[in-house]
């Protein structure tokens, strides 16, 4: 029993001596192991920047693909122009000259000379009144005119040498001259047997034929109305009446006449007439125009559109119309800079005129180019392609302009 606790106990001690020389070797062997070298160290410099320059290759270009192409767009450059400052009104034309043909003595018709509808100058034989019954009371005046004449003289004679009275010769000249003023009358009457037109212009429906007695106190023959120059009457709203006076008499005031379907040209005349008052419940004055009509475009009674021009705007900066865009914050254009962004700018608008075009008081400068089509999808600092806008023939831009002022 005791031999057996020795050996035991011997075997523990030599047992837990190999233990303790290992232990320190085993240290320096997991140090050994745990030295990297330096390449490893530079190799992985290497792989980290490789890996962080791919990264940022990579975010680069979803950064680029996300990033919204070029829009789109027509431009066109703002311009200089003298432009009118007008009212846009609604007219009816009227006859320069209205002439109601009336006989002026009594007769029977025996000839019309012209064709219902026609144009006739001034002198132009309309009607002939039976002239027999003139012709003859002009014969008797001259005859008796003769006479009266010839005892005049003799009566100067016997003046002459005292041998008559004073009154005698009073009485023969007196007679002299009331025969003569028959017979101018008879002449009178007789011209007026031949009715002439007193104008140019153009007859109307005639009130009577031949055969027909006519006198004074019928009613008149035919209308004949002066077409060339014709009048344009149109009113003024009292709201403007502040800058029709501000302008009324200069030399620049004209007024504009032309068709709605555009058929004719506008034709420029001058203001011929505006009214001391303002018309009781329709708040307007009446003003006149009068307009040059050579060609018998316009008639009397006919509906126009009236531009009553008031002044000329100089150098005026013009865009197109479809360039001004209306937001909450009021009337504002896309301006292209020269890196072809875009720049939103507030402006103020004027009146549009000829060519579908606008003019801008303040907001832009002439020169710049402003996008005309295409703004929908703009905000500032977008990048667009510009394109040229086409600009509008004159026939649609007046198509569009007369649409619109329907509206």
């Amino acid at each position: 029993m005791k031999l057996n606790t020795e050996v035991s106990d011997i075997k523990t001690l030599d047992h837990g001596a190999p233990q303790r020389s290992r232990t320190p070797q085993m240290k320096h062997t997991r140090a050994a192991n745990q030295r990297i070298p330096k390449w490893a160290y530079l190799l992985f410099i290497i792989l980290a920047a490789f890996v962080s320059y791919r990264i940022l290759q990579h975010r680069a270009a979803e950064i680029k693909t996300a990033q919204p192409p070029a829009r789109p767009v027509t431009v066109a450059k703002a311009i200089t122009k003298d432009v009118p400052l007008y009212l846009d009104e609604i007219g009816t034309c009227a006859a320069y000259e209205t002439v109601l043909v009336q006989a002026q003595v009594s007769g029977v018709i025996i000839t019309r000379n012209f064709q219902d509808g026609s144009d006739v100058k001034k002198g132009d034989l309309l009607f002939t009144i039976d002239p027999r019954p003139f012709q003859a009371a002009l014969d008797q005046a001259k005859a008796q005119a003769a006479l009266d004449q010839l005892n005049l003289k003799r009566q100067e004679d016997l003046q002459a040498r005292k041998v008559i009275s004073r009154q005698d010769y009073d009485t023969a000249v007196a007679n002299a001259q009331k025969s003569q003023a028959a017979t101018e009358s008879a002449q009178v009457n007789l011209d007026w047997c031949y009715i002439k037109s007193p104008i140019n212009g153009r007859v109307g429906l005639r009130n009577v034929d031949v055969g027909n007695l006519v006198g004074p106190s019928t009613p008149p023959l035919v209308s004949i109305l002066g077409l060339d120059p014709i009048y344009t009457d149109f009113t003024v709203a009292e709201n403007d009446l502040p800058l029709v006076r501000k302008y009324l008499g200069g030399p620049n005031v004209k007024v504009q006449t032309y068709l709605a379907d555009g058929s004719i040209a506008p034709r420029t005349g001058d203001l011929y007439f505006i009214d001391n008052a303002v018309q009781p419940g329709s708040g307007t004055v009446k003003a006149r125009g009068v307009t040059p009509n050579p060609d018998r475009a316009l008639w009397p009674s006919e509906f126009v559109r009236v531009r009553f021009i008031l002044d000329t705007l100089k150098n005026a900066t013009l865009v197109p119309a479809e360039a001004v865009q209306v937001s909450q914050s009021g009337p504002f254009v896309f301006v292209v800079k020269p890196d072809n962004t875009v720049d939103l700018r507030p402006v103020k608008p004027g009146q549009r005129q000829e060519g579908d075009l606008t003019v801008v008081e303040s907001g832009v400068k002439p020169d710049e180019t402003v996008v005309v089509t295409g703004q929908l999808a703009l905000a500032p600092g977008a990048k667009v392609a510009p394109q040229p806008y086409p600009a509008p023939s004159p026939g649609n831009s007046k198509q569009s302009a007369n649409s619109k002022s329907a509206m």
